[in-house]
């Protein structure tokens, strides 16, 4: 008895040996400055008027994977909608894009591509790009398999050549701008450019849309150089106000450039 009872005490203290060297190794991981490898929602911070805003991660590190939230260092803005469905409001946005001569980025899902083939061809037809938004809309950052995450693009991109007879330009944006490092690698090994973004506003509730005003307040003291705006072609107050945005930008001394010249 006395024998068992020692080994017991002995296999206890060893136990105990490896939780205390165990523990402090979880407290640093879980302590430490977090990196690109752990950010999994893209967010942004705007420290001054008229000035980029702080990412959390740097251009740098993006880089690596060919992804990027801001454009040249110069007086150019880079227009984006993501667009879930249509729901009646792209005609006036593309109007309104023409009116100004103003190229803009589409990020369109399988629904939309489905339901909205002629606003497609437009698109295209008027020099813009369509890119990649996935077909489903899925949080991409949970998916661990390449094969997976390949699908919802490789889908999405027979889609758009089924409609317009080209191939689907290699530009991706993460559903709701979740993403993980192992993501950016996928999408950099499939050919794609990751675009993210450095000014966007609460635009896509349908049933509580801003008024003029406060989209204005918050898209015309924020605007920077090189910015990369997300606006979402869903919403009835950005296919209001999007000519005298457009204007008002242009007043400031602002010019519309080509997503391509992020590359």
């Amino acid at each position: 008895m006395i024998i068992v009872l020692r080994r017991r005490h002995l296999l206890v203290a060893l136990l105990c040996a490896v939780l205390l060297v165990a523990l402090p190794v979880y407290t640093l991981t879980a302590d430490r400055t977090p990196t690109a490898a752990d950010v999994t929602n893209w967010g942004l911070s705007f420290q001054a008027e008229g000035q980029p805003p702080v990412a959390n991660a740097t251009a740098e590190e993006l880089a690596k994977y060919d992804a990027y939230y801001l454009g040249k260092p110069e007086k150019v803005i880079y227009l984006t909608f993501d667009a879930g469905f249509e729901n009646g409001h792209t005609p006036a946005i593309l109007d309104a894009l023409k009116k100004h001569n103003a190229p803009a980025t589409f990020f369109l899902v399988g629904n939309y591509l489905e339901t909205a083939p002629d606003l497609v061809r437009r698109m295209v037809a008027e020099g813009h790009t369509v890119g990649n938004h996935t077909y489903h809309h899925p949080d991409m950052s949970a998916i661990a398999a390449k094969e997976s995450f390949a699908a919802e693009l490789s889908a999405t991109e027979e889609k758009y050549k089924e409609i317009t007879g080209e191939d689907m330009p290699k530009f991706y944006r993460p559903p709701q701008g979740k993403y993980s490092e192992q993501n950016l690698q996928f999408a950099k090994e499939l050919g794609y450019v990751t675009v993210f973004w450095s000014l966007a506003y609460v635009d896509w509730y349908q049933n509580d849309q801003p008024t003029a005003d406060e989209a204005f307040q918050k898209l015309i003291p924020r605007i920077h150089d090189g910015a990369v705006v997300l606006l979402h072609s869903t919403s009835a107050t950005n296919a209001a106000i999007l000519d005298e945005l457009l204007t008002r930008w242009e007043e400031a001394g602002y010019r519309f450039g080509s997503i391509t010249e992020l590359i």
